[in-house]
């Protein structure tokens, strides 16, 4: 069985468009993408009338007075992994008065780029491979919605999968951030949640089971990231960032207990590798989403053995 492993796009229309063809070009049985689909932000374009537009993309003000120079700014606003809105000025002053209305609007715009991902993933991915797809610590609940809703494509979220004849668990929850994103946790919480979904195994052998956790294991070389000072600004010496461990430590703890034969991870986007923890190979496949790069891992197992190899597109 051959896996085809991507995390983290953040809603970039790039990133996805090129998972929908990764599993073809890598001969992959089986197409994971798992964590934070959505992108962070509500891109407004607002139109003065009815050939001028403006968008003030990173602070900077940007005019547009054609169609096509509008329609090429949505695109690379979309790889960006932002959600473009043409709204008047009317519009925008309304949303901005209306309490909820903003955050109604957001909801409404990750739900349709995830309806769109999903209508293409269908289109585009073989039909003779398995499309895996859940959600991560920064995706609203509006979107698991539309996950659960297609007939063909799987969550694989609080279920056991049967993954080609390998048993696979799965959780979107990460350890306590600084960002109060949607799915995080105190690290007791977390293992608590962690064990609940290894007790849904029918097994007491756990040397063929796949783990999907968004989270990497605590101080795997997989979780490295800037550490950060009380105002969330990079902690430094001198020149240099400071970097560090943070992942969780419940995720290694029941990595280390079970022993499962594959971990599949993200969260932490510079920290792309692989790393055995016992017997457990660990794997963190990035992310580069701004830049419509799509990084994944090919996962090879057979008959109990597993060895992968990073790739990108």
């Amino acid at each position: 069985m051959r896996i085809f492993l991507a995390a983290d796009p953040h809603g970039s229309q790039m990133t996805w468009e090129k998972m929908c063809r990764a599993p073809k070009v890598f001969k992959a049985d089986v197409a994971m993408m798992c964590g934070d689909l959505t992108g962070k932000a509500i891109m407004p374009i607002i139109q003065e009338k009815e050939d001028k537009w403006y968008a003030q993309p990173h602070g900077k003000k940007k005019y547009f007075k054609k169609q096509k120079d509008l329609d090429k700014f949505v695109t690379f606003t979309k790889n960006e992994g932002y959600y473009p809105k043409i709204l008047t000025t009317d519009e925008l002053e309304k949303l901005k008065e209306t309490k909820g209305a903003i955050t109604q609007l957001f909801q409404e715009l990750m739900v349709e780029r995830m309806q769109e991902w999903m209508d293409m993933a269908n289109e585009r991915i073989p039909e003779d491979v398995m499309i895996v797809v859940n959600a991560g610590n920064d995706d609203d609940y509006v979107i698991d919605k539309v996950i659960d809703d297609d007939p063909r494509i799987i969550n694989p979220l609080k279920k056991v999968i049967d993954v080609r004849g390998y048993p696979m668990i799965s959780m979107e929850w990460v350890n306590n951030t600084p960002w109060d994103t949607h799915r995080e946790c105190p690290e007791e919480e977390m293992l608590e949640k962690l064990e609940v979904e290894f007790a849904r195994l029918d097994t007491d052998d756990y040397s063929n089971v796949l783990c999907n956790f968004h989270d990497p294991p605590f101080n795997s070389g997989l979780d490295t990231a800037p550490t950060l000072n009380e105002d969330h600004s990079i902690k430094k010496s001198g020149a240099m960032e400071v970097l560090g461990p943070v992942g969780s430590k419940s995720v290694r703890a029941v990595i280390e207990k079970y022993e499962p034969l594959l971990g599949m991870h993200g969260h932490i986007h510079e920290s792309h590798g692989f790393r055995k923890i016992g017997r457990t190979l660990c794997v963190n496949p990035g992310s580069e989403y701004r830049e419509g790069i799509l990084k994944g891992f090919i996962i090879n197992i057979a008959d109990g053995e597993v060895n992968a190899g990073r790739v990108e597109l």
